[in-house]
């Protein structure tokens, strides 16, 4: 049986996150959520602001986040009213009422789906009840179609550092089949509007494998991002979770993967075809001059291009996820809010969090959780688990990290591990090597 055959892109999630997965973690749990909150801060522990913005044009077919393409302006202004009232709430808690944000991130959704006098009219009732003027990183994420000069304005004004533009692809056949509501030239419109009111930095998005895609148009993409010479670009590989449009279509006609595994019209590529595009788009960028960031980002120069958000999440920081399905880590303790819009603003309206399931996480899961979450820099740092956690991470986890290294994935040395190209192509289908036993083979959502 050849490689591309025992790795077909099925259904189900791929992408790590976090750890321990998501399915352990439980509406009983929801009393340590509520006890971590009324903690004092542990001391140097970074604070973080997420924003969920649920709306969207249209809904990606390969989308598995909860959005909404169908609420009226009344129902944004009840939905933004909300997420005021739930970062009011967070600012009386005694975790976080008082404490300097290290980053604010609005992701979705399409955060830049709301028009220019809301996100003034949001971002400056936010900054009254919770101010980030001393926020290292205030990231935005636009989709290239909803972006207009005025609204980039806007956001520069208003203090966002770093702009992320979910590109993904640029052939206009590619977008429309897989559900995106962008075109081409909206994307280089976009990108130079920013471009000129001099943002600290754009990244750009791409997904390797998207439904219909081909070496010569995944080419193309990576020529076409290197000529608009982005500070970042970050590339995900295309993956099924079970609730997206692509995964239920497939589920209908009794299918577990798509019934073509390939290249071009009406295929999604195998893992091996995904990895191959991937590293030919490292290989391209690193020869312009670009770095590995992470196993999906590449800096074209690390010294000013940073990731605050991501690097603050997976050492530790705490971060307090807003907005309807929002996720975040505090004192300890996951927590996610709850599913549904009903939900979300009723308990609002109530003026009680909005929180659903809750997972405490003892000091050797946290350890697990920021090594797996690490290694996907491409290099941990012994002594800084040795510091942290009193653990050698090389003898604790000894036989994953032989294991890895015997399949070529990476390389231990006394002080760190690096991972190889191999392995850094990979890393999330190695990573349930180091989880518990107990969390191997779960469903992960």
């Amino acid at each position: 049986m050849t490689e591309a055959t025992q790795e077909k892109t099925g259904l189900g999630n791929y992408f790590v996150a976090n750890y321990p997965p998501f399915s352990f973690w439980k509406p009983a749990y929801l009393p340590d959520a509520r006890a971590a909150l009324n903690t004092a801060p542990e001391p140097d522990t970074p604070l973080g602001l997420y924003l969920h913005i649920p709306f969207c044009r249209k809904r990606c077919k390969f989308c598995y986040f909860r959005v909404y393409t169908d609420k009226n302006a009344r129902d944004v202004e009840t939905y933004l009213d909300a997420l005021i009232q739930e970062v009011t709430l967070y600012s009386r808690v005694p975790l976080i009422g008082g404490r300097p944000l290290k980053y604010v991130y609005f992701g979705g959704g399409t955060p830049s789906y709301l028009s220019a006098a809301q996100l003034r009219r949001l971002m400056q009732r936010l900054q009254a009840v919770l101010p980030w003027q001393g926020a290292e990183e205030v990231t935005f994420e636009c989709e290239p179609g909803t972006l207009q000069q005025h609204k980039l304005e806007a956001l520069r004004e208003l203090g966002v550092t770093r702009l992320s533009l979910g590109v993904e692809n640029f052939d206009p056949k590619i977008l429309e089949f897989n559900g995106r509501a962008h075109l081409e030239e909206e994307i280089h419109r976009a990108y130079d509007w920013a471009r000129k009111l001099d943002f600290e930095q754009i990244n750009i998005d791409l997904i390797a494998g998207m439904v219909g895609e081909n070496w010569d148009n995944w080419k193309q993409c990576v020529a076409k991002t290197l000529a608009l010479a982005p500070d970042s670009v970050t590339i995900y590989q295309m993956e099924l979770p079970y609730n997206t449009t692509f995964s239920k279509e497939l589920r209908l006609i009794g299918q577990d993967s798509p019934p073509i595994q390939g290249e071009g019209e009406g295929g999604i590529a195998d893992w091996p075809t995904k990895r191959a595009w991937v590293n030919y788009a490292f290989d391209t960028l690193i020869a312009a001059g670009y770095e590995i960031s992470s196993a999906y980002t590449l800096v074209k120069d690390r010294r000013r291009t940073r990731f605050v958000y991501r690097d603050a999440l997976w050492h530790g920081a705490d971060m307090f996820g807003t907005g309807v399905a929002s996720f975040g880590h505090v004192h300890g303790v996951h927590l996610q809010n709850v599913d549904t819009w009903e939900q979300y603003v009723e308990m609002l309206r109530r003026g009680e969090l909005p929180l659903g399931r809750a997972l405490p996480v003892g000091p050797r899961h946290r350890l697990i959780r920021e090594m797996i979450l690490q290694l996907k820099t491409g290099r941990l740092e012994t002594d800084y688990f040795q510091r942290k956690f009193g653990t050698d991470i090389l003898e604790t986890f000894r036989e994953g990290f032989e294991q890895l290294e015997r399949d070529g994935n990476l390389i231990c040395t006394a002080e760190s591990v690096e991972l190889t190209r191999k392995g850094l192509l990979q890393i999330d289908r190695l990573l349930p090597v180091f989880f518990e036993p107990q969390h191997r083979g779960s469903r992960y959502t």
